[in-house]
């Protein structure tokens, strides 16, 4: 792990990751709110890729918790049956849209208390859902984050909610909406678990991790 970076260091970082990408986005497909909440509880152990392509024809046909209680749980487990999983994600799919159709009047609620309520959402699909959707600064702490922050140092913990506490403790406030999909973006395409691309790495200068594949 290494040490948590200072203040102008990470200010530096995140100024080039806005210069590189002024509003990053999301990989997952969505078209609502209500979309938004099923493909990150769909992407649990699975790929983006592989969510949207499970969800581009479910969406078509289920994208309010109304057509989805319709389509019913073997309707759902048909579209998405190529992912990991699915038979327990889609029983969580019907009994959160039940949920939002009786509690909630079908919308998608705004908090983070009850939306971890709801079966197969945890506190990362919340915290995606809230900064995607209602543009709250919440961070959505995944394997990528995890990792690069004791890489870097940016955000260094010892599990997921220390390296949340220290990205809303340490990143300057004007980052904090998009700081995530900063972190999750590098994390999937240039500093990588195994192989990290260093050599294109743009905070190369800034990074105490030392290249292994030199």
């Amino acid at each position: 792990m290494a040490k948590q970076l200072d203040y102008a260091t990470i200010n530096e970082i995140f100024t080039r990751f806005q210069a590189s990408e002024p509003e990053p986005k999301g990989e997952l497909n969505h078209t609502n709110a209500y979309t938004l909440v099923v493909a990150v509880a769909l992407s649990a152990q699975s790929t983006d890729v592989g969510v949207n392509k499970a969800t581009e024809k479910l969406f078509q046909i289920a994208d309010t918790p109304q057509k989805m209680l319709a389509l019913g749980e073997e309707g759902v487990i048909e579209h998405i049956k190529t992912i990991g999983l699915y038979r327990n994600k889609a029983k969580n799919v019907i009994k959160l849209s039940q949920i939002l159709v009786d509690q909630y009047g079908g919308e998608v609620p705004s908090s983070r208390a009850a939306l971890v309520s709801l079966p197969g959402v945890g506190r990362k699909t919340a915290n995606v859902v809230l900064n995607m959707w209602w543009h709250h600064p919440s961070q959505a702490v995944d394997t990528h984050i995890f990792r690069i922050g004791n890489r870097t140092g940016i955000c260094p913990g010892k599990d997921v909610d220390a390296v949340e506490r220290a990205i809303e403790d340490h990143i300057p406030v004007a980052f904090q909406h998009h700081a995530h999909h900063w972190l999750i973006l590098h994390g999937r395409y240039v500093c990588k678990a195994r192989k990290p691309i260093c050599g294109n790495c743009l905070i190369r200068d800034l990074c105490p991790f030392e290249d292994k594949n030199l």
